[in-house]
């Protein structure tokens, strides 16, 4: 049997210690499914104390709480910039039809 050493296994739990997740506050005890389910309704948000998800926040929707777990940077801009693609040929490329 291949048994990790506790020290690693230590290690690996220790470094969840301040994760943070949303969990969604509705009827019928499955707040723990997709968060796309429910976008409007409110989320607790939820930290790892290293034994159990304790309170920490409240978030009135989905893209409040999203806001919270994964802050924007100030010099992060708003949308991703869009690569296009350069010339040439390649392995994969589909070849240029003529005009």
């Amino acid at each position: 049997m291949d048994d990790e050493p506790l020290k690693d296994w230590a290690e690996r739990r220790d470094a969840m210690i301040g994760r943070l997740r949303a969990v969604p506050v509705v009827p019928g005890g499955d707040g723990l499914r997709g968060s796309h389910l429910h976008p409007e309704a409110p989320r607790v948000i939820e930290r790892w104390n290293g034994h159990t998800w304790e309170p920490y926040g409240f978030a009135a929707d989905l893209a409040e709480a999203r806001a919270i777990l994964w802050p924007r940077k100030a010099d992060e801009p708003a949308s991703p910039v869009s690569k296009p693609l350069g010339s040439g040929t390649g392995r994969h490329r589909k070849p240029q039809t003529p005009r």
